[in-house]
């Protein structure tokens, strides 16, 4: 038994450790210039800036990020996909943000998402394994653990 607590003891650090909390402008390399990219008022949802590179550092972390739900996958109750995009009506309503500023989202179990108008925090392992869709294409994908409200 004392050794199991002795175990316990060393590796519990590493098992309750905090997600690292992670802001949009984190996922961008320091050293990324972006192309002006201008978006067109013609109702076009071309999306620019696909060749945006994505910050390696994160792969594989547990993180815990802010943003907003584009659903992709789920019902009425549970959602298990979407895409977590850092402001409202990206995707929908105006052409998606360059691919390192999405994060594609996948629950096993589905999570429920009350209001897509409000910012939620997502916990989970973050993977600099893009994703592609019809919507947009993706710089990360997050195994999700956990979804709370944003209280920024």
């Amino acid at each position: 038994m004392k050794y199991l607590l002795l175990i316990l003891s060393l590796f519990s650090p590493l098992i309750f450790a905090e997600p690292t909390e992670l802001y949009w402008e984190d996922l961008v390399p320091s050293d990324y210039t972006a192309k002006d990219a201008e978006i067109l008022h013609d109702g076009s949802m071309e999306q620019q800036n696909l060749d945006a590179p994505v910050v390696d550092k994160f792969d594989g972390k547990q993180v815990k990020i802010p943003g907003f739900v584009v659903p992709l996958e789920g019902d009425d109750r549970l959602t298990t996909e979407f895409l977590l995009v850092p402001y409202f009506g990206a995707c929908i309503h105006v052409p998606p943000p360059p691919p390192n500023q999405i994060v594609y989202v996948k629950f096993s179990e589905g999570v429920p998402i009350d209001n897509l108008y409000d910012a939620i925090w997502v916990v989970g392992t973050l993977s600099t394994k893009g994703w592609s869709g019809d919507i947009a294409t993706v710089g990360y994908s997050l195994k999700g653990i956990t979804v709370e409200p944003f209280e920024g």
